[in-house]
């Protein structure tokens, strides 16, 4: 089995879809291979394609404040995103992009094997909810609710939660986004 860092080196190769021609660094992801938890973004934006790590950028500051609520730091979560390379103006990740990239986030995932996956927006829910097969529930209605995955293939725990980027923009969802981490503080420390 491939390690992250074997991965990641593949991943700067890549030219699976156009996003390597505009990208400046990819960003695989980063944390611990026994990372009991994972979180995953969409893709990156333009302060991760400069610096190939993700959530550097104000978005960033907010997760670590969001970790920092829930009882968590960088240093023990993975953190990656559906998409691997940055859409040119931050715009949403193509289905075509995601497709082209969706392998390296399986087998990240699969060395990995987290107990507890959090999802950060949209996207990265609506991967997991087809990778898992359960309902296509939106985030508006699900955020912050632990949600119980039994497959043949893992058994572990699915959180949707907002981007936060989306806090950044509207004060109503950063309320919402904080009061999500503080009441699952209790919930992720039973994986630390």
């Amino acid at each position: 089995m491939p390690t992250l860092e074997d991965i990641a080196r593949q991943i700067e190769e890549c030219k699976a879809c156009p996003l390597y021609k505009t990208r400046n660094k990819p960003v695989p992801g980063e944390g611990p291979e026994d990372a009991k938890i994972m979180l995953v973004g969409e893709a990156p934006g333009r302060n991760e394609d400069l610096q190939g790590r993700p959530f550097v950028g104000q978005a960033g500051k907010f997760l670590d404040e969001l970790l920092d609520l829930a009882g968590l730091s960088r240093e023990e979560v993975f953190i990656g995103n559906v998409v691997k390379c940055r859409p040119p103006g931050n715009r949403d990740p193509l289905p075509s992009e995601i497709l082209a990239c969706r392998h390296w986030l399986e087998e990240q995932f699969q060395v990995i094997s987290p107990r507890v996956v959090v999802s950060l927006g949209r996207f990265s829910l609506a991967f997991f909810q087809e990778k898992f097969g359960i309902g296509k529930e939106p985030i508006s209605k699900i955020h912050g609710k632990p949600i119980r995955i039994d497959t043949l293939v893992w058994h572990g725990w699915l959180v949707p939660m907002f981007h936060p980027a989306a806090g950044l923009y509207r004060g109503e969802v950063k309320a919402k986004i904080v009061e999500d981490w503080k009441a699952l503080q209790e919930f992720f420390s039973k994986f630390k």
